[in-house]
């Protein structure tokens, strides 16, 4: 439901469509050696088997819709059968892309009622979400939903509870769950490699206008190729606008702004690292810098937000930050904080700097010992050096060691393939809808923080807004 760009090579779409990857890390193959850096390539995990084929449909065919379906389709014994969108130059895109076999629709109730299909994957806009899902579900489908798994958070439990009554395959669409690079860093971080957590910082910033969702028009667009009864649903009953319809990220009525597009795979990311729930306290601020062009989304976010301590992580402070008018050129980078170093990840490589301070706290330089008279710190050099037993002062020398995903690596393919091992053979994907809504939930709650400009409770175990007493246990 959101535009497309013209069709690259298969390769040269994925790269650009971005990455998704597996749950499980292979051990690493070491390419050098040479201290005080040492550098590894991660593995790929391995295909899965066609143990037979699954037949594939998909509800919106926009950006991520044709993303999603070709990277399904790298996966073995995928058959694409269907396809719905309420645009009908998507739907001619998707017979000139996969072929004049794919059935296609401008009504998704036809997809749910063809027994052919097997399986769907939900790409609409957000506000869609929870009721395709469950729908769905209902119709016995397995599902991959995009995130934000739901666009409010009350929707989520809906969700979760169909889920359990159903038990189909239900896969949330932020690939950073399956990414060989985030898994890696968490048996790192378990491990004890930066000794216990603190802090986390993590940003992922922009600089255009289509990575500020200014996605293109097509010249044809009207009430006659859109259906914006079928598009719009519940979400308002506004006249026919283009702008709106393949624009809706930046509209509340249909999306999630940046929290619920970015701050939720940033949510995703931090939470397989550090098995945490959640959040506990949430503040957001941010605003409109730049991109005024009649949306009702701010461009630039700034999220604070305080982890309790649970049996997986001590309690610690996280920042996230979004801006889409980074005049420095844009990226993203996370970086957890521990007592004994730092781990540093982007989307592909993990770097490891330890650096942990000697017992011996030291004195002398800028350091009230100097003001002390002379008799005063003779007494204090020997108490020091009867309770240090003389260690060195100087700090241990950082050991920096890094990761790298091999070239070409692409995250989301493994996610994909997660799921549909798990169509095949039974079992839970690796980002179910409780997943999904502990990634969400936090990103939807900073939504509320922002724009009602408040702090906000959040309680990670029943996943709901709560209040101060009950979130701060």
């Amino acid at each position: 439901m959101s535009d497309h760009q013209p069709k690259k090579s298969r390769r040269e779409f994925l790269k650009k469509m971005g990455g998704s990857a597996a749950a499980i890390v292979s051990g690493p193959a070491v390419l050098a050696a040479a201290p005080p850096q040492h550098f590894y390539i991660l593995k790929r995990r391995s295909r899965i088997p066609a143990n037979d084929r699954i037949n594939l449909a998909c509800i919106g065919m926009g950006l991520m819709g044709f993303g999603d379906v070709e990277t399904a389709l790298a996966l073995e014994g995928i058959e694409f059968v269907a396809a719905a969108d309420s645009y009908k130059g998507h739907l001619t895109k998707v017979k000139e892309v996969f072929g004049e076999q794919v059935k296609t629709t401008m009504n998704y109730q036809e997809i749910l009622d063809n027994k052919e299909v097997d399986a769907v994957i939900i790409a609409t806009p957000d506000h869609w979400h929870d009721r395709m899902a469950i729908e769905a579900m209902k119709k016995g489908k397995a599902v991959y939903c995009e995130k934000p798994m739901v666009q409010e958070v009350e929707e989520g439990r809906k969700v979760i509870e169909v889920h359990q009554q159903t038990k189909v395959p239900f896969q949330v669409g932020s690939q950073y769950a399956s990414s060989i690079t985030f898994h890696k860093a968490k048996e790192l971080y378990e491990a004890g490699e930066i000794g216990e957590l603190n802090f986390a910082e993590v940003y992922y910033d922009r600089f255009s206008a289509l990575g500020a969702w200014q996605y293109s028009i097509p010249p044809d667009a009207s009430a006659e190729t859109c259906d914006w009864e079928m598009f719009q649903g519940d979400a308002s009953d506004i006249p026919f606008d283009p702008v709106r319809f393949f624009r809706w990220r930046n509209y509340q009525d249909y999306g999630t702004g940046v929290a619920g597009d970015l701050f939720v795979h940033l949510f995703t990311l931090l939470h397989t690292i550090t098995s945490s729930h959640g959040p506990n306290r949430i503040y957001t601020t941010g605003g409109l810098r730049y991109w005024k062009d009649g949306r009702d989304v701010s461009d630039v976010m700034i999220g604070l937000f305080d982890y309790p301590e649970t049996e997986f992580h001590p309690a610690f402070n996280l920042s996230l930050r979004v801006n889409f008018v980074d005049g420095s050129g844009g990226g993203q980078q996370t970086r957890l904080v521990g007592n004994e170093g730092e781990m540093v990840l982007d989307p592909s490589r993990i770097t490891v700097r330890k650096k942990k301070l000697p017992k011996a706290p030291g004195y002398g330089g800028w350091d009230t010992y100097e003001t002390f008279p002379k008799a005063t710190q003779e007494a204090f050099v020997k108490q020091y050096n009867q309770e240090y037993g003389n260690q060195p002062t100087e700090m241990i020398p950082p050991n920096e060691v890094t990761y790298q995903a091999p070239e070409n690596y692409d995250m989301r393919l493994d996610h994909f393939a997660n799921w549909v091992n798990v169509i095949r053979n039974g079992g839970e994907t690796i980002e179910g809808p409780v997943f999904g809504l502990r990634a969400a939930g936090p990103a939807l709650a900073s939504n509320i923080s922002h724009y009602e400009n408040r702090l906000v409770y959040w309680d990670p175990e029943t996943m709901k807004i709560a209040e101060q007493e009950q979130a701060g246990k």
